[in-house]
């Protein structure tokens, strides 16, 4: 046994703001799994409501004096805030609560930072770190408070060292973006390649936690990681996937395609990471087929789909052809599982075939390997791309 003590978790209040937007958590249920995925124990949850944030401290100096007392009689030693914080406002936080306050695109900044394995996938959470903090150098930094001295010196304590900081931070985000640039010429090179083969690929998207690799490991027999958590692995992964002929096809043998898994999606997430993920989101927007990848088991997938659509537009994926996956059907109790492993559901004004599958136990797979062979079928009988006829994915129910 290791005689090496174990950190404990941080004990934390998650702090939800309602400000009226749709789909609030009231419940601060994502926030929870994002701090437990991060390594944190929240101990106490506060919501409020407010028609504006309040300029210095987001929830108004009172709703903060009610949090410090509850941070006092519960033992919490931070603050984690399920909306985006200002850099003036987080700083007020802290001196007001005298305790460490963070928001939501530091979480998930923190959680990808831990996830990140591959080379790329690293180079991507460095950007977007470096990106965040650049907005954040008076925060915590306490060199920063120490006058520098000597003569000449204007505008006060720590002027110097600041602007340094910032050049360094500077410079440290072109390298950064440099490295990645040459990934992703890497990327296009090896994409040209598989165009020229004619390869078809198809890339699995989802909000997070849908279960996209476990279905991706049933269909490939990949080991791709797994859990039960958010953001459970954030580097794309690919597979060749083996379609038997579609009935009906002229082809006598069957054929191989790319599969791809990819990083799962979450409402907020912050634009930086978008920003610094398009590399690896690139995949799915160059694919010539999405299977989005739903919680058939959460009742907020309705919310979960739109927010992957809004994601996919925003990454230029909105036109490319979609096969919705209802994944975990398992965890459905019988008299909400589906009486049909296959139907068509309205995304967006769009017809688009759906299946009911469970990665974990394999149902409804034949299903869902036949619906893609008849994609590939055809596009290869009419010559045509599916993403330049939307009509190819009207599906009987």
């Amino acid at each position: 046994m290791s005689d090496t003590p174990q950190r404990l978790p941080a004990p934390t209040i998650l702090v939800g703001v309602d400000l009226g937007l749709p789909h609030f958590d009231a419940e601060l249920e994502e926030l929870g799994l994002l701090a437990q995925t991060a390594g944190l124990d929240p101990v106490a949850r506060v919501v409020c409501k407010r028609k504006a944030p309040d300029a210095a401290l987001f929830i108004g100096k009172g709703k903060a004096d009610e949090i410090k007392a509850l941070a006092e009689s519960t033992g919490a030693t931070e603050i984690l805030f399920d909306q985006s914080l200002s850099p003036a406002q987080q700083r007020n936080l802290e001196r007001h609560l005298d305790m460490p306050v963070n928001d939501r695109t530091l979480l998930i900044l923190e959680i990808f930072g831990q996830r990140a394995r591959s080379h790329e996938g690293k180079l991507q959470v460095e950007l977007a770190r470096l990106q965040y903090v650049s907005t954040r150098l008076v925060r915590r930094w306490s060199h920063l408070e120490r006058q520098t001295g000597g003569a000449g010196v204007r505008g006060g304590p720590g002027e110097k060292q600041i602007e340094l900081d910032r050049r360094m931070i500077g410079e440290a985000i072109k390298r950064t973006r440099e490295r990645l640039e040459k990934v992703k010429k890497q990327r296009n090179t090896q994409r040209r390649q598989r165009e020229r083969r004619g390869a078809f690929n198809i890339s699995l998207v989802g909000y997070t936690n849908a279960g996209k690799s476990t279905l991706f490991n049933a269909l490939v027999k990949a080991r791709a990681y797994t859990a039960d958590q958010l953001f459970a692995t954030l580097d794309t992964t690919t597979r060749q996937l083996y379609l038997a002929p579609s009935e009906g096809s002229a082809d006598a043998v069957g054929r191989s395609v790319s599969l791809s898994d990819t990083v799962g999606f979450i409402r907020d997430l912050p634009h930086g990471l978008i920003d610094a993920f398009r590399a690896t989101l690139e995949e799915a927007a160059d694919a010539d087929l999405l299977l989005h990848v739903v919680d058939a088991a959460n009742p907020n997938h309705p919310e979960q789909i739109a927010e992957v659509q809004r994601v996919l537009h925003e990454i230029g994926a909105a036109d490319v052809p979609q096969v919705l996956v209802f994944n975990k059907t398992d965890a459905l109790d019988a008299a909400h599982r589906p009486l049909q492993d296959r139907d068509v559901f309205d995304l967006e004004g769009i017809p688009v075939p759906r299946l009911f599958v469970s990665g974990r136990t394999s149902a409804g797979l034949p299903a869902l390997r036949r619906q893609l062979a008849d994609e590939l079928s055809q596009r290869n009988g009419r010559g045509l791309s599916l993403r330049d006829n939307p009509e190819l994915h009207d599906t009987p129910a």
